[in-house]
């Protein structure tokens, strides 16, 4: 079954001094401001979108990998996503780093490896933004 999600965007002002407010609709759990500079230089208490696509992908990825490994039978205790979305104004988002450290009993590096690069490659989020470069650093934890 098919799902949608909405967030809804208030906009006021010209880009460089003006501000808004993001809220989830769908979910109903927030409403978080947003301004030009909490983008293109200090984050200062606002969000922004590529701070969103961020939190999109870290959980997206979490959830693709968790159940990549769980099909191949060896379900992970933990696993734990930083995605950081680059932003260089002018030129867009250039990049985004997926960091993971995941804990899998009896699985060995090699095999955490091809999951990890397999659930980069599948993940929805990953598939939407396939027009960026994406790097991964998996770690298998002990």
């Amino acid at each position: 079954m098919a799902t949608t999600r909405t967030a809804t965007t208030q906009w006021k002002g010209p880009l460089l001094s003006g501000s808004g407010t993001v809220s989830l609709d769908t979910s109903g759990v927030g409403t978080y401001d947003v301004t030009w500079a909490s983008r293109a230089e200090e984050a200062n208490g606002k969000t922004s979108p590529e701070e969103l696509i961020a939190a999109a992908h870290s959980s997206c990825y979490s959830m693709a990998l968790s159940h990549g490994l769980a099909g191949a039978g060896t379900p992970p205790e933990s696993v734990q996503t930083v995605a950081n979305v680059t932003f260089q104004p002018g030129e867009g988002i250039t990049g985004i780093t997926l960091t993971v450290k995941a804990r899998v009993p009896g699985l060995t590096a090699e095999a955490f490896e091809a999951a990890a690069q397999e659930a980069k490659a599948n993940c929805p989020v990953s598939k939407a933004l396939t027009g960026v470069n994406i790097t991964l650093d998996a770690e298998l934890l002990s």
